[in-house]
Order: C-alpha cells, then structure tokens, then sequence
C-alpha cells in the first residue's frame, strides 16, 4: 500500500475517532448539567426539611431525612466530580487523542490486532476501546520491544506476542502530520522534534518519547528500593513523574496520590513540575523538600536554609565532624544510645506555673524512672504522661481552695459565668456546690497550658537531650577514624550550643534531632505512605535516607540523581551507593543507569562533560547546535556589557533564558548593575518564588533540576570556580542549557574548564 493512501486511511481512523470523543464530551457536559441541578434541588430540600424537636420520634425522623438528603447529595457530588474529570480527559484527547500504534498477534491467534495508545484509554461502548492508555499492560510492548517475539507483564503473569508493526504520528489539530514506523522504540525523529522544542516554565509529560530504560523504571513493581543514577538531562525526573502516573494506574482503587511522597531539591522545582500529573489526569502527589519536612516538625528552631546551606565554609574539623554526623553508623549509634535512656540519662524540665515551678524536672524523673526495666521508651513516655495528669488533677482539687481562685470567682461577670457553665444545668443543691464547680472551672482553665504541656512532652528536654548525644559521642564513635580528636569535638560541640541557644541548627544536625525525639516518644513513622521518591538524592547524606526509611516504614522508595552534581555533599555522595546496600534487601534493589542525555544539544553535551573527571560515559543525544562561548575580559563594566549583548540575541531566539550566578550575593549585584542599564530581569532570591517568563537570574544551589533554553554562566573565573570540589557545581550550572551556552569570566577563565577540548567551544577574547 502506498504512504499516501495509508496516511488517508490512519486520517480517517483518527477522524472517527475524534468524531466518538466530542460526542464523549457532549456526554460528560449533560451529567455535569444533571449533576449540578439535581444538587441545586437537594440543597433547597435540606433547606425545607422542618426540624421536629418537640419529640423523640421528631428528632429521629428529621435526622432520617437529614441524612437521606445528604446521602443523594454526596452521590450527586460524586456524579459531578467524575463527569468534570471526564470531560477534562476528554478535552485533552480531543487534540491529540494518541501518538501510536502497534500490530500484534497473539500466540496461536491467525489474526493480527491493532492498538493506538495515547495519554488515556477511550471506548466508544463497553470493552471496545478505540483508544488504550500509555499505561495500559500492552501499550508496554510499544516501549519495550523491536519488531518480533515481545514479552510484557500483565497483572495475571507473563504474555508474549509478535509485533508486526510499531508506528509513531505526529499529529496537531485533529490533523496527522507525519507517520514514522520504526524498530526502535521511539524514532530519533520523534524525539528530535520533541527535544528541538522551546523550554517553558513548567515541564511537561514525556509520554510519547519514554526510552526503554525509561519505561523500565516507570514499570517497575518488585523492587523496594530503584536507584536511578542519572546524567544532567538523562530525563530521571520526567520518567519518575510518569512512574508516579502509572502506580497510581497500576493500583487504582487500593492507592491514592496522598499516598505518595515525593522530596524535591527546592520549592522552585515543585512548582516547575506541578503540571505534568494533571496533564496526565492524575492528581499531584505530596510535594515538599527535605527541610520543609523538618521544619514542620521544629516550628521553634530555625533551620539552616539552601543559602546557608551552600555558602557555609567549613575547615577540615567541621567538614571530618559532619562526616562522621551524616553517616550510617552515627544512625545505629543513635538508636543505641536511646535504648540507654531507658537506664539512665533522660533529660527533663520543669512545668511551670505563673513563674513558679508546679512540678520540678526531679519528681517527673522519679517518676519516669519509677517503672519497671522492661518497659520500653514510648510506653514509659506514655506512662509518665498518664501519672502527671493524675498530678494536674491532683493539684486541681487542693489549688481550689486558694484565695486567688476566690478573688476570680467574685470579679466574674455574668457573660463569663455563662461561659464557665457552658450549657449545663445550673440546678445545685446549695451556694456551695454552685462555688465548687465555678471554682473547679476556673483552676482547670488556668491550668490548661500545663495540661498542653504535657500532652506536647513539653517536659521533655529534647535540646539538652540532643546535646547530651552529641558530648557523650566519643563513647559511641571513635572520633579517630574521622581525624578527630577529643577536644576538636568538644569545640564543634561547643559551637552548636551556642546555634541552638539562638534557635539555629545544621541541615544535618536537625535529622539526628527529630529521630532522637521520634525515639525517645515512641513514634513509628507513618505507615500509610506507600511510595516515597527522592529527587537529587546526591545530596543527602545516609544519616537522612535512613531517618526516611525509619519514617515511612512500608513505603518503597525510589531514589534519583546523579552523582556528578553533588553540590552540598560533596565526596559524601560517592560513598552513598555503598552504605544504601546495607539499608535495603539486596535482593529487591535495582540501579539504572541513565547515561544519555537529551536535555542539551551535543555540543553543550560534549562541553559539559569534559569539566568532571570521569565525564566519558555521558552520552549525547545527536542533535545539533551552536558551540558554548567562553568569554573572558578584564572589568567588570566589559562583562555586564556582555551579558547585555548575549541577552538581547538569546531573547530574539529563545523563550527562557537564565544568567546563573554562584551565589545569592553575586546574581543580586548582577541584577542591579542591569536594573542601573535598564536591562529588565527577574531575580530569584528565594525557593518560594514562582518561574516567570522572561530572562531570570538564579543563583547556582536554585537551578538545580531545572532547565532553560540559554544559559549565561556569570562570572566563571578562577577565583570563583577553583578546585576539585567546585567541578560538579559547574557541571550542574552549565547542564541546565538545553540549546545554547555562554560563560562569561572577568580576569582568568576557571582551570576546571583546562581538560575540555579546545575544538568543543569558542574562546571570545572581548576586551575592546
């Protein structure tokens, strides 16, 4: 058959098939329509109904129809909420109802079955679908499998068919375009188009372009643990988003995105990627970074924030301290050291009581300590709550009889009496009863911050706790094999009391703080989260993964990054891979290697790697482009003068342009040298600002996973960027270009970039 009377036909498939969806849509309008007016009708019918109170069978039959009516409401709600999710799938496939189809036999079969698949299944009448989801069990062989004998998984076992043909379409308003068939699992071509695209402030879905080591981290079930180390641009980010969209798929019904955690490196991130699940017709799952998870739980104490994370220089005693902090055996050592607490040790405050001690550390340490050996720590916490309640309620009887409690009682207005009675019956057999429950009132309303105090374990000393660990480590760790001595330790530890007396603790410190207080209470971590994802895993530490894992003890958790880009943790993160191996089952861990990457153009590709050591196994994507600029000038004035330029022939060619600075500090003075020229940019200061159209400037630790059309590196010279340890920080600002790059120097260009070729860029020597 020839390529034009096949397209005519596939043309005509997909004009049926848009043809079915609008009828679909008009469908889903008139529920939504029925949906509305039925609730419209019901609210004015709850409205109506007489309440009968006068009697028993007239209350219970208002509540009967109270409920009734409420019942039919949630129905009809639910009616509305699944037309209107309906219709807004619809909507989508209207446009573009699939972007493949293949051709299979089953075994023993002698007929050959076709399936298009696109973002969502569509039927046209029951079991007949016209359309099958991307996330269907056969739409796997589309990504899996070259033409022949292909096998997939279903939820009933293994199925094997051939496939006779894989075909991939371009299609735009309702119109197909272009048809590739192909053996690969997506076409260059395909991606070639997709790739070429503008760059925007949100990412999008990558279903029509999944790779098949892609798809096989989308589908994965077995595992506990998938470990996807990923090239800058390799798509981990995008595929993890769509494993989201397929668990959900895979187990509808038995699990919900609220079900779902995933911990973002900034809030930058979270709002780049917020679209890509609802384009899917899927909900967000929870999104939060690390330190907001913290913070959450540490509202009183400020924890160190990505700006301070980043520009904190710590000398070798600090950086062999956090080493030894950061790591899995200081974890155990934890854990260890709580068991202890159970003997010996505990930390304890006062409650206090209008400035006065009402129950001293002493007494609640007698009392915590009163009960027997075997008792563990959350029982013995539980215990000693319920003996100083006993106490509260104690002291409430004899603090009745104090004179300041009379003093009230006659000061009492009669609004605040109602209030005391709060509805119950005023009826007492003499003054002397009534005065008794006023005054009871009275002294159990003052005393209620006690009673907050001790529902909160206010009387726990959990900074004096944590300190206490940190002295007593030389008993837990040999400090010498982190290169520390004893007073070296007892001067780091020295310093951060001195931070908490401010209210100020490390990124690192804060873990071992909520899992010594999670210890102490007895927490257990919340077990209904089924699937935890980390995104920039390279920089946490093993201290921060383990405490994940302790927290969300039947999740499985997916794990993402690339170990060239560690900005925070340095040489930390190549022993990562290591210690996660005695974390998890052997047996239920899978790595995938993501080694291509598609973000960038090979030549922004080519240049990017030779800045690591070991950057070989990068592989480009073909896609051509211009060679990254490497300016260098003498002043600073020539170098502003620069960006000016460069800027003004990125924004005739490109949508988002970033000038990525090292730091906070340099990309604010940056701006204003602009502001000053009336060159109009916006500065990103915090994580919490949104992705604006337009040039913007970021500081390097807030472009991390994000990616841009042009990038201008500010500033990359060898006072800036020197040293080993700086070489993946450069690497991570210069892998964010997707289609062109320019590093700008003021003085000497940076040595990282002496190991890559002199052919893979251009050298601007712009002093004129």
């Amino acid at each position: 058959m020839s390529a034009s009377t096949e397209k005519e036909l596939e043309q005509k498939y997909l004009d049926n098939v848009i043809d079915k969806v609008k009828q679909a849509e008009q469908n889903a309008e008139e529920k939504i329509k029925t949906a509305r007016h039925d609730i419209k009708g019901i609210n004015k019918q709850i409205d109506d109904i007489h309440l009968n109170t006068t009697t028993y069978s007239g209350m219970m039959d208002t509540a009967m129809s109270f409920r009734a009516q409420q019942q039919m409401l949630d129905e009809r709600q639910n009616s509305w909420q699944h037309a209107a999710d309906r219709l807004a799938t619809l909507q989508r496939l209207e446009k573009k109802p699939y972007f493949a189809r293949i051709d299979f036999r089953e075994e023993g079969a002698t007929e050959t079955e076709s399936v298009y698949i696109g973002l969502a299944s569509f039927t046209d009448k029951p079991d007949h679908f016209l359309v099958y989801d991307w996330r269907a069990p056969i739409s796997s062989v589309y990504y899996e499998g070259k033409l022949g004998k292909v096998k997939y998984q279903t939820p009933i076992g293994e199925q094997e068919v051939d496939l006779t043909l894989k075909r991939q379409f371009q299609i735009k308003d309702g119109v197909i375009v272009t048809i590739f068939d192909t053996d690969e699992q997506v076409g260059d071509q395909m991606l070639l188009d997709a790739l070429g695209n503008h760059s925007s402030a949100k990412m999008k879905s990558i279903v029509t372009t999944i790779q098949r080591k892609q798809n096989e981290i989308i589908r994965d079930t077995k595992d506990d643990l998938l470990f996807v180390q990923g090239a800058a641009g390799s798509g981990k980010t995008a595929a993890v988003l769509q494993r989201v969209a397929w668990l959900l798929y895979r187990y509808r019904g038995n699990l919900t995105s609220s079900q779902v955690v995933l911990f973002s490196p900034n809030q930058l991130f979270n709002d780049y990627i917020d679209q890509v699940l609802p384009e899917l017709g899927e909900h967000n799952m929870v999104q939060m970074t690390y330190f907001q998870f913290a913070n959450r739980r540490v509202p009183k104490l400020h924890v160190q924030n990505l700006e301070q994370r980043f520009e904190s220089h710590n000398d070798k005693i600090s950086q062999n301290a956090q080493r030894l902090l950061t790591s899995l055996r200081y974890f155990n050592a934890t854990e260890r050291y709580a068991k202890h607490l159970g003997h010996a040790n505990m930390r304890f405050r006062n409650l206090m009581f209008n400035g006065k001690v009402f129950l001293s550390k002493d007494k609640i340490k007698e009392i915590y300590y009163s009960f027997n050996n075997n008792y563990n720590l959350g029982n013995r916490l539980d215990g000693t709550k319920e003996e100083l309640i006993k106490y509260l309620n104690y002291r409430v009887s004899s603090e009745m009889r104090n004179k300041w409690v009379e003093d009230e009682i006659q000061s009492l207005s009669k609004e605040e009496i109602d209030n005391l009675f709060n509805n119950q019956s005023r009826e007492f057999d003499d003054e002397d009863k009534e005065y008794k429950f006023l005054a009871r009132q009275i002294v159990m309303r003052a005393f209620a911050p006690i009673k907050r105090a001790i529902d909160h374990n206010q009387w726990l000393n959990i900074n004096g706790q944590f300190l206490h660990l940190l002295r007593v480590t030389p008993k837990l760790i040999d400090l010498a094999d982190y290169g520390i001595n004893e007073s070296q330790w007892k001067e780091y530890v020295d310093e951060i009391k001195e931070g908490l007396k401010k209210r100020n603790v490390s990124a690192n410190g804060i873990t071992i703080y909520l899992y010594l207080y999670d210890l102490i209470t007895g927490k257990r971590g919340q077990r209904d989260i089924r699937y935890v994802f980390v995104d920039e895993v390279q920089d946490y530490d093993a201290y921060q993964l383990a405490y994940l894992k302790y927290r969300f003890p039947r999740a499985k958790f997916t794990l993402l990054g690339d170990l060239n880009q560690a900005i925070f943790t340095h040489e930390n993160s190549r022993s990562l891979l290591q210690q996660l191996g005695t974390m998890f089952d052997p047996e239920k861990t899978k790595v995938v290697q993501l080694t291509k990457s598609y973000r960038s153009t090979k030549q922004i590709t080519d240049f990017t790697k030779h800045i690591l050591i070991d950057g070989e196994a990068i592989e480009a994507f073909e896609r051509d482009g211009a060679k990254p600029q490497v300016y260098q000038v003498s002043d600073e004035e020539r170098a502003v003068e620069d960006v000016i330029d460069i800027l003004d022939k990125y924004q005739a060619d490109h949508d988002a342009v970033a000038i990525i600075g090292k730091t906070l500090a340099d990309s604010e003075a940056l701006y204003q040298k602009l502001l000053a020229k009336n060159v109009k940019t916006t500065l990103i200061r915090t994580e919490n600002q949104r992705l604006v159209k337009g040039p913007i400037i970021v500081p390097s630790y807030l472009a991390k996973g994000l990616e841009f059309d042009a990038v201008i590196v500010w500033d990359a010279n060898d006072q800036q960027y020197h040293g080993d340890d700086e070489r993946q920080l450069l690497y991570t600002i210069c892998s964010r270009a997707m289609h062109e790059l320019s590093l700008i120097s003021i003085g000497n260009v940076t040595s990282l970039l002496d190991q890559v070729p002199n052919n893979e860029y251009e050298k601007v020597n712009d002093d004129k």
